[in-house]
């Protein structure tokens, strides 16, 4: 399935998620990346699905989501993977708009330099960009990008973008101890958003099991000196240190409906059993589904997670 949800979301309400990438194919390989490690790196954009296979797929969750009487705030693509690398995305964003539902892009903005790519983002709704530091060697030990991937073209790229986007830009800077939470890198970070103007600058902390097991969340100290540094800088700031709310519900198969989920949004164990409370249905299908090697169960940070098998960790 390449639609999932509707999923909660700290920052778009109930989102519903567009995958419109193959599983792990990314420009990045970022080492708090809650998918593991990336299977295949690119930076080529290329078509992977078909359009209107998309759309069809959009539109038959919408019926059913509504049909339990929910509504939907926007309709994200936010993908196992760099939803830019997908040459038709701006063509599947042009066909989400007679829907009625505003349409969001997570993306990494590693190819914001490539006007094709400016030009698909400029048809959302809302995009969020990526900006853990502005420093080109804690960038590669942070996002580990493609190797031809350049930081200040990305940079250039971004401030071109926000120049000319007539929706919400946001960003997000996830924060890894030791790494990209000193107070240089910081400073430098918020002084590029300053430039940026983004609508509102998110701060975040890994809360689900990283790729790397040395990454390790900062501590409350340094994530409230990010949000200082942001904030003499930028109007509006906000933290994302917690975890979402429970408020998973099925639409369809409620073991297409995890799986569907998990490829791209590893799920607690409160949600996973709220989820299936829900559905109706028993912890006896996650098991099924563990022991058929599509569902894994991971540990981090005292909780445990599961997730969709598709990549080794």
């Amino acid at each position: 399935m390449k639609v999932f949800g509707p999923v909660p979301s700290r920052r778009l309400g109930r989102s519903m998620g567009i995958n419109n990438i193959p599983p792990k194919l990314c420009t990045y390989s970022c080492v708090y990346c809650q998918l593991g490690r990336t299977r295949r790196m690119e930076v080529r954009r290329a078509p992977f699905y078909e359009p209107r296979e998309i759309l069809l797929e959009t539109e038959e969750k919408i019926a059913k989501t509504r049909k339990i009487g929910l509504s939907i705030d926007y309709l994200t693509f936010v993908a196992d993977g760099e939803p830019t690398l997908d040459i038709n995305l701006g063509g599947e964003i042009e066909m989400f708009q007679p829907l009625g539902i505003k349409v969001a892009v997570i993306t990494n903005g590693s190819l914001i330099s490539l006007e094709d790519v400016r030009e698909d983002l400029a048809k959302a709704d809302w995009v969020s960009l990526k900006v853990d530091c502005t420093q080109e060697d804690l960038w590669r030990r942070i996002n580990r990008p493609k190797p031809t991937l350049q930081l200040e073209a990305i940079l250039n790229g971004m401030l071109e973008f926000a120049r000319a986007f007539k929706g919400e830009l946001v960003t997000e800077t996830m924060l890894v101890r030791g790494v990209n939470n000193n107070r240089d890198c910081l400073q430098e970070v918020a002084e590029f958003l300053e430039r940026l103007q983004p609508a509102k600058a998110y701060v975040s902390i890994p809360t689900r099991p990283p790729a790397e097991k040395w990454v390790k969340i900062p501590d409350e100290e340094s994530v409230n000196k990010a949000y200082q540094i942001f904030t003499e800088h930028l109007d509006k700031v906000e933290c994302l240190t917690g975890y979402e709310t429970t408020d998973f519900l099925p639409t369809g198969d409620p073991s297409e409906d995890i799986l569907s989920i998990t490829a791209v949004h590893p799920m607690l164990e409160e949600a996973v059993k709220e989820f299936l409370h829900q559905a109706k249905a028993d912890w006896s299908m996650i098991e099924r589904l563990i022991r058929q090697g599509q569902l894994i169960e991971l540990n981090y940070q005292g909780k445990r997670f599961y997730m969709r098998r598709h990549s080794t960790r």
